[in-house]
């Protein structure tokens, strides 16, 4: 997506900043000194290092209660759901509530 708007609109991009709640990922994506203890990571990871090394993306810590995208991966229980579901502006449709005859 990156470069189609940088195609389109011929500007250059802050660089895209990723929340994630794995500190080790975070650490690995920076640090050189661990790519000896991970050659079996496949190299699509890699791409993900390549890119925080030239800037394009940055890794952000989140801690794993405030991860909004867990909405979209895991099953939670409905005060979690409700939470993060207001947090990403998500809003009930009034027009789906069940309404008396």
């Amino acid at each position: 997506m990156r470069k189609i708007l940088v195609e389109l609109f011929g500007s250059h991009l802050e660089p895209t900043v990723i929340y994630c709640d794995n500190q080790s990922c975070i650490k690995l994506s920076a640090n050189l000194v661990f790519h000896d203890r991970s050659k079996h990571i496949d190299i699509r990871y890699h791409h993900i290092r390549d890119c925080v090394q030239r800037r394009i993306m940055l890794l952000s810590y989140i801690p794993t209660e405030d991860q909004d995208a867990d909405i979209l991966t895991k099953a939670l229980i409905r005060r979690k759901f409700e939470y993060h579901r207001g947090r990403i502006g998500v809003a009930d449709n009034p027009y789906l509530i069940e309404r008396e005859c």
